[in-house]
């Protein structure tokens, strides 16, 4: 038995049928020539030697009486595999748009929390006659560095899967969930451990809140302190709103040596160019449903708070606010405004990390938060308070080489993220050998048409691309990109890849496109 964090658990909270707190991942793979036997019935012998390499395969949650206290996680001694993971197929021809589509439909239903918190899915009739497959894991049971930790346990670095050692006998109790008095015994004893976790983290706590605070003269000769203004609602759009369950879901692929050549160039992170290629995407897409706010947008980024090393499946996050300079025309100024808003953001974080609280006290928060939850999503507060943050934008690194699974070569690897009440578009980036990968989950309400959001992205990178080498070329001005300068066209790409677009030009709606393995 062990308790979910405080932070764990407000996944569970929030959680709503409008609002699912899962996250997950698509990829494709290539068989190999030759390739034996069934892929489905080859991933599935896989898994069953690998579910115990990972604790979340083979555990479920515990609720506690009344919902008072945190749930806790209890091994499930009757995991049905052929539940978790399932056989789909796609109707013909079997385009890159079905599969997307397939994916937002497939990510728009809750997870039975009755059973392990996961679900895959191999995906078939994809039109080149790759295989794709979608993972499905509540948010609850692991964060985004979790889950590369997670794809270390059931990928390989070989077509030959590599020896994995069997699990020790597990002694069955035959007991499907555990006792009332158990139960509540467990929530007592962890209700007041974490309370005095949160009597230790008081004095940190105390100096991060005098962080958030700066002394200035009140123009009568005496200082006072006065919050700090890293603080700002941003403006209202069609992306911000209540949303519904369900989901659009697009993805799009650049590569990650052209983004390094412009980090280099101009002294920048490769978080920052994500940030500004989502920020110059966002421009021309609002301003395609006639959008164009004054004020810039403002992104929440996740941020690990997670040691070098730890691989705990758990939650080990807070949340950064960064400007986006969307009023800002010129992409390499964008970018250089984008990087002071980072630094800025990161340097308060430095600041308060270490006061921020995974665990905290529960009593009372489930039927608290849920209905909490339930009211804003309901009442369309959403529509009416302005946004704290417009997207929410997640870099993960991952695998810098080729994975494989049961033999097959992953080919693509896309995240697949959470939009929520007020946030109806979430822009996660994931590494994988030389790619970035982009997922672009939305509320189809928000965001109807994510493939031209995707589109957009590319194009945002080209136009970075050719400012940077423009600018190379007049070292006198190497930080200020041309005044009048076109967003060059990108080359034709290979067959089945986007090319980005040209200024002014709209993304096509309904866009039949293929991702090249």
């Amino acid at each position: 038995m062990h308790h979910l964090s405080g932070l764990d658990a407000t996944f569970l909270y929030i959680e709503s049928p409008e609002m699912p707190m899962h996250v997950g991942s698509v990829h494709l793979f290539d068989l190999p020539e030759g390739y034996q036997g069934d892929f489905y019935d080859n991933v599935r012998a896989h898994l069953a030697k690998r579910m115990h390499l990972a604790p979340l395969f083979q555990r479920k949650l515990a609720l506690m009486p009344f919902e008072l206290a945190n749930p806790v996680w209890v091994d499930d001694e009757d995991v049905d595999l052929d539940y978790h993971l399932r056989r789909v197929s796609l109707a013909k021809p079997g385009t890159m748009l079905q599969l997307e589509q397939m994916i937002g439909r497939l990510h728009s239903s809750l997870i039975d929390r009755s059973r392990p918190l996961w679900e895959f899915y191999v995906i078939e009739g994809f039109h080149t006659g790759q295989l794709a497959f979608y993972t499905k894991i509540h948010h609850a049971a692991m964060d985004g560095a979790a889950g590369v930790a997670l794809g270390q346990a059931v990928f390989d670095l070989t077509p030959v899967p590599r020896a994995v050692k069997p699990p020790r006998q597990r002694v069955r109790t035959n007991r499907y969930q555990l006792g009332m008095a158990e139960l509540a015994g467990a929530a007592l004893s962890n209700t007041v451990a974490q309370y005095v976790k949160l009597a230790r983290m008081l004095p940190d706590m105390g100096r991060a809140a005098k962080s958030l605070l700066k002394r200035e003269d009140d123009g009568a000769g005496k200082r006072r302190f006065v919050a700090r203004k890293q603080f700002k609602f941003g403006p209202r759009t069609p992306i911000n709103g209540a949303i519904t369950n369900a989901r659009s879901f697009a993805g799009a692929r650049v590569s990650l040596a052209e983004v390094k050549e412009i980090t280099r160039a101009t002294d920048t992170t490769v978080n920052d160019v994500v940030l500004a290629m989502s920020s110059a995407a966002l421009r021309r897409y609002l301003a395609d449903e006639d959008c164009r706010p004054a004020k810039s947008l403002i992104a929440g980024v996740p941020v690990s708070l997670r040691e070098a090393g730890n691989t705990d499946l758990n939650n080990q996050v807070s949340m950064m606010l960064i400007g986006l300079a969307t009023d800002i025309k010129d992409p390499l100024e964008r970018l250089a405004a984008i990087k002071a808003n980072s630094v800025a953001a990161k340097d308060l974080n430095g600041q308060i990390k270490t006061a921020i609280p995974m665990d905290f006290p529960s009593f009372g928060a489930p039927w608290l938060m849920s209905g909490l939850a339930s009211l804003y999503g309901r009442s369309k507060l959403a529509n009416v308070i302005p946004p704290l943050a417009n997207v929410a934008i997640s870099n993960v690194p991952g695998s810098p080489v080729p994975l494989y699974l049961a033999g097959a070569k992953v080919a693509t690897y896309l995240p697949v993220s959470i939009p929520g009440h007020g946030v109806g578009l979430n822009i996660t980036v994931q590494s994988y050998d030389g790619v970035l990968g982009f997922g672009i989950t939305a509320c189809r309400r928000a965001v109807p048409d994510p493939q031209a959001l995707a589109v957009y992205l590319e194009g945002a990178l080209a136009e970075l691309l050719a400012a940077v080498r423009a600018s190379a070329a007049k070292p006198e001005k190497a930080l200020e990109a041309p005044k009048k300068a076109k967003p060059a066209v990108a080359k034709r790409k290979p067959a089945g890849v986007r090319a980005p677009l040209a200024k002014g030009a709209k993304a096509k709606r309904t866009k039949l496109r293929v991702v090249a393995s």
